[in-house]
């Protein structure tokens, strides 16, 4: 999910064009360490039911194919930013880490560790909706990409595609919902019929997975 896209500079980030595109500042590095980190600690929890048993393997399974959805989501929203000549950093929100953990006890979880914040001036439509597809797309390559990965791996990599294919195709799902401040809102606004050819397959193949069983 992408933050700060009018057509103002957010505030603490430079408005100006960035000469240098695709760096990472110290703070950056730590937020997405942190925020990924977190994220899979939380999904470990909620999936075992706390933290007795074998963690490695689910804290493992957890990190790759949950964190990597969501820590690829927004990164591909700073690049594709950037590559228009945005400054894009990414922030963890500490409240959500703490939500995150927090209700991951009850087996469910808030995950809003973090997002990209976006600076910019004299936004196009346009460019606002190709930064925000950005992310979601990305989930849907991830998405197939695990699914690979669980049809011809074995052991813990079939869980492991199984579990980055739902997940990355749920995220994909939610962020496009065409709901602010959502990625859908943006894609939607800026061409619906785009926006419809991969919401409507998505949502689908989420009903799939996760309620037609």
């Amino acid at each position: 999910m992408t933050r700060s896209w009018d057509s103002t500079a957010y505030s603490g980030f430079p408005s100006q064009r960035r000469s240098s595109p695709y760096l990472f500042s110290q703070k950056e590095v730590r937020d997405i360490v942190v925020a990924w980190a977190a994220l899979a600690l939380a999904f470990t929890i909620a999936s075992r039911g706390g933290l007795a048993g074998n963690l490695i393997s689910a804290y493992f399974v957890a990190f790759v194919a949950v964190g990597s959805g969501f820590v690829l989501h927004e990164l591909m929203h700073k690049f594709t930013a950037e590559r228009y000549g945005y400054w894009a950093e990414f922030r963890m929100w500490v409240m959500g880490i703490v939500l995150a953990l927090v209700t991951s006890t009850l087996g469910v979880i808030f995950a809003a560790p973090g997002a990209t914040y976006i600076s910019g001036q004299n936004v196009s439509e346009r460019e606002n909706g190709i930064i925000s597809l950005a992310g979601p797309a990305t989930n849907i390559a991830i998405a197939f990409a695990f699914l690979l990965v669980g049809i011809v791996g074995t052991g813990i990599f079939t869980q492991l595609g199984g579990v980055g294919f739902s997940i990355n195709l749920f995220l994909a799902a939610f962020n496009m919902i065409p709901v602010m401040p959502l990625d859908g809102a943006k894609v939607f606004r800026w061409n619906k019929i785009l926006w419809a050819v991969i919401f409507i397959p998505v949502i689908v193949g989420v009903y799939y997975v996760f309620f037609a069983r």
